[in-house]
This record gives structure tokens, sequence and C-alpha cells, in this order.
């Protein structure tokens, strides 16, 4: 397809945050960042402090040439296995941006199916992606950003499991709640040890 949006110099960085977690969507985020960002400090999402991250995120979402977020739901998880979800979630953030940037890094070994988007850019998968490209790294701190909104806002939704805390990953304290209370709408029921609870007789409350 022809690029059908404006072009604007730079890289579109694009990675994504919640493919292992046993809970909860996978989050990607695309970004342009301008030639010469005006604040320092951007890392893997995974080596700052949330309040660190909280803090680029929003200076990203105010100074970023352009910016779009993709949400994989569990249902399409489930559906379609982690890596076409994480496809998906990552063309719908690329769709978000409105604007087609000239490169496309993403971080990892695997690109996206790239057909049918509007616009015609050149791609690259980067490996350790979000330690090495500004772009990818700023992509990396709003995908994690907003999954961990998300699951605190879940945790209102389901007290007891600790999302607030450990955002959906299995830790003794999210196994022991699967122990106790079972499954939630938000558990993957195609990831273990989620599937075997979820072919099991429901727990004694």
């Amino acid at each position: 397809m022809t690029a059908a949006w404006p072009t604007r110099p730079g890289i579109a960085g694009v990675d994504e945050a919640g493919r292992g977690p046993l809970a909860g969507p996978v989050v990607a985020a695309a970004v342009i960042l301008p030639l010469k960002p005006q604040w320092a400090g951007l890392d893997d999402s995974k080596k700052l402090t949330a309040a660190r991250r909280d803090a680029l995120a929003t200076e990203i979402r105010a100074h970023a040439v352009a910016f779009g977020l993709g949400w994989a739901t569990v249902e399409e998880i489930d559906r379609h296995n982690i890596l076409q979800a994480t496809y998906l979630a990552m063309r719908r953030a690329l769709l978000a941006l409105g604007t087609a940037p000239r490169e496309v890094r993403v971080d990892g070994n695997r690109l996206p199916p790239k057909e049918d988007l509007p616009f015609v850019a050149r791609w690259e998968a980067v490996v350790k992606g979000d330690a090495r490209e500004a772009a990818i790294a700023a992509a990396s701190i709003l995908a994690k950003t907003a999954r961990d909104q998300f699951m605190i806002q879940a945790d209102e939704r389901y007290p007891g499991y600790g999302f607030a805390r450990h955002k959906g990953y299995g830790t003794a304290q999210h196994l022991d709640a699967l122990t106790r209370w079972g499954l939630t709408p938000l558990h993957r029921q195609s990831f273990e040890p989620v599937k075997s609870w979820a072919q099991s007789p429901s727990p004694e409350s």
C-alpha cells in the first residue's frame, strides 16, 4: 500500500509490555521522538524505578512527535497465542500514530506483519533495542506505564490478588490467591499454571 499519511522525520520505536504475566492484556507502544529530545535518562523501562518511568512517560507524551498505544486483550491472547497477540498490539500502536515514520525499529528479533499498514517504511528488529535505541526505550516506558496503570485499576476490581503489586506476574502471592479464590476474567487460560487451574474443580472458599 502506498503511504497515505504525512511522513515525519524520524524513527518509530516499538516495544511491548506484558508478554510474561499470567493475567492482563499485552500492551504495545510506538513512539517517534524529536531529532534532539530535550530530556535524558531514556532506558529499558525495567531498569527504571516506577517514579522515574512515570515522569518520563509524562515527558514523552508531551514532547514526542507522535505516539500510539495498542492493546491485545486476554481473550485475544488465549485465542491467538501471546506472540500473535503481541503483533496485533504492535500494529494497533503503529496505527494509532496517525503519521508515517520513515523507519520502524522493533525491540527483539522478530517483526510484526507489515501488510495493509497505511505507510511504507524501512523496518528493523533490534535485539535489546530498549537499551540501545532511544525511540524503543520511550516505547517501552509508555507501554509499561500504561499496562501498570491498567493492573493497578484491576486491583480495585479484584482485591486480594495483588495485581497492583505484581502486575499479573506469577509471584507467590498471586499463586496463593489463585489457590484461594480461583480465576478472574483477567487470567490467561492458555498460560500455565492458569490453564491447569481452569481445568480443575473450583477451589474451596
